[in-house]
């Protein structure tokens, strides 16, 4: 019976350690739980969008090597390397902004 006490107040004293652990002090901490899933809607729709351009793009140079075409080549390299780029930014948006939210206190 005391070993099951035990491991419930372990138990209990695990979970306000990981509550500390939880970066809750960030940008992202503030808003509920709304708006939170509204951010991450909103992200995974950007990414899917920069994800089908890149694919897109390579269907360009796809078509462009085909046809010995170099602007539809260019344009297709373009487009793959503008929608990674977007997709890196996306990605990395919450870090980016709890850099600046950090150095912003």
């Amino acid at each position: 019976m005391q070993v099951t006490q035990q491991v419930v107040q372990l138990a209990a004293d695990i979970g306000s350690i990981t509550d500390g652990i939880t970066p809750s002090w960030s940008v992202f901490g503030a808003i509920g739980t709304k708006a939170k899933i509204i951010v991450g809607v909103v992200m995974a729709g950007a990414i899917l969008f920069l994800l089908g351009s890149a694919i897109v793009g390579a269907v360009h140079i796809r078509v462009g090597n085909q046809q010995h075409n170099t602007m539809e080549t260019k344009k297709g390299q373009t487009m793959v390397a503008s929608s990674l780029l977007g997709l890196f930014a996306v990605a990395s948006m919450s870090t980016l902004f709890g850099i600046v939210y950090g150095f912003g206190i």
